[in-house]
């Protein structure tokens, strides 16, 4: 009988780090774009508050991919979290939408260096036999942090909206801490004169690879959806709706993490034992589903049953993406060129999500808007019927 490999400890810290920073961001999140809308500006502008932090991530992160290579994940890690946690404080100070968005965008510098630099650890310290598994444990982790951080954000609303912004930096600095003192030594740290001679995956390489190509387009799709059009719209269509109301928003977003976070205790061993592809489409189709009806069936009920079901499809793509660039890179490889370009097409994906379908959400309505989200998404399950079965 098989024994089962262990979970690395440096997995471990780096789960319980991810927990503080969601725990912190999960407060802020279903504020963001009503905090912007305080300033008197509309649904684009407020919207574009969430684009801006993925504009400068998507600028930024050739930068960081190269900050990876030459100094190591763990130091460009921590590095990023210290960043997120000035930025998170001084937004809380911002006295006018501009001055917001400028530290939105600073903000964005440390959020790809410490995304990079992750990704770049779970690579390198993943058993392969495990990579689903230990993707489903970092995203849980995630997750759990946005499931209570809604729910202590409102029991924070009688403070105001500037509130999560300070306690936001305390959890990322936390998290620093935790991981300075637990994770040394070993993989992530400053690459030595024999690392810099090893074999690196050049992205030319990587996009010669046709599972790199289609999963760039699932990335951008997830990135549209989840990290563009659920974060920056969702909340401004629960305030617009009298019969769901602004403060469901928070509930829709915990919901959704929880439909998430509890799918992924399965998923991510589904995906180590039956493989990536049959996942990453199942997932697509799921969210697609969940999220082409949202903006039309404007109750409450529905406004959460459908946030859910969306967490239940993410809880598919996530973890499977990941095992699966993990794959494509191999644990001994320098894969920063890859990695970088993977977080820019999920972060352009959430640019044009909310720009494009914030745009539309206020010419023809929140319905449209969520529809074309939707078709989003069935286009990225495409390519996937077009690669081979078998993972390179």
């Amino acid at each position: 009988m098989r024994t089962r490999q262990p979970i690395p400890s440096e997995i471990w810290v780096l789960v319980c780090a991810a927990f503080l920073i969601a725990l912190g961001y999960g407060l802020v999140a279903p504020i963001l774009p009503q905090f912007a809308r305080s300033f008197d500006v509309g649904v684009v502008l407020a919207s574009a508050i969430v684009t801006v932090f993925a504009l400068v991530r998507l600028i930024f992160a050739p930068a960081g991919g190269a900050l990876v290579a030459k100094f190591g994940e763990r130091r460009i890690y921590l590095i990023g979290l210290f960043i997120v946690a000035v930025s998170s404080a001084l937004s809380g100070l911002a006295p006018d939408y501009w001055t917001l968005m400028a530290f939105r965008g600073l903000g964005g510098i440390g959020s790809v260096m410490f995304t990079v630099s992750s990704m770049g650890l779970l690579v390198r310290l993943s058993p392969p036999a495990q990579r689903g598994h230990t993707s489903s444990l970092y995203g849980t982790a995630f997750l759990l942090g946005n499931i209570l951080g809604p729910t202590l954000g409102s029991l924070l609303q009688g403070f105001g909206m500037r509130i999560p912004f300070f306690i936001y930096a305390a959890a990322v600095l936390v998290a620093a801490l935790v991981v300075t003192v637990f994770l040394r030594g070993g993989a992530g740290g400053r690459p030595l004169e024999d690392d810099a001679r090893a074999e690196k995956m050049t992205l030319a390489e990587a996009l010669g690879l046709p599972y790199y190509r289609a999963l760039l387009l699932t990335a951008f799709a997830h990135g549209w959806s989840n990290f563009g059009v659920r974060i920056a719209l969702l909340p401004l269509m629960a305030a617009s709706v009298p019969a769901i109301g602004e403060a469901a928003a928070g509930l829709a977003l915990t919901l959704f993490a929880l439909g998430n976070a509890v799918t992924q205790q399965a998923t991510g061993r589904l995906i180590d034992q039956r493989g990536r592809r049959p996942f990453l489409v199942l997932g697509l189709a799921i969210s697609a589903a969940a999220t082409a009806p949202f903006g039309w069936l404007d109750t409450l009920p529905w406004f959460l049953v459908l946030a859910t079901l969306a967490g239940v499809g993410a809880a598919f793509i996530a973890p499977a993406s990941q095992a699966l660039l993990a794959d494509l890179i191999g644990s001994n490889r320098n894969g920063g060129q890859a990695l970088s370009t993977y977080s820019m097409a999920t972060d352009l994906g959430s640019i044009a999500g909310t720009l494009l379908a914030g745009t539309i959400a206020q010419l023809v309505g929140f319905g449209w808007a969520f529809a074309a989200t939707a078709l989003v998404m069935i286009a990225a399950a495409m390519p996937w019927f077009l690669v081979k079965r078998k993972t390179p």
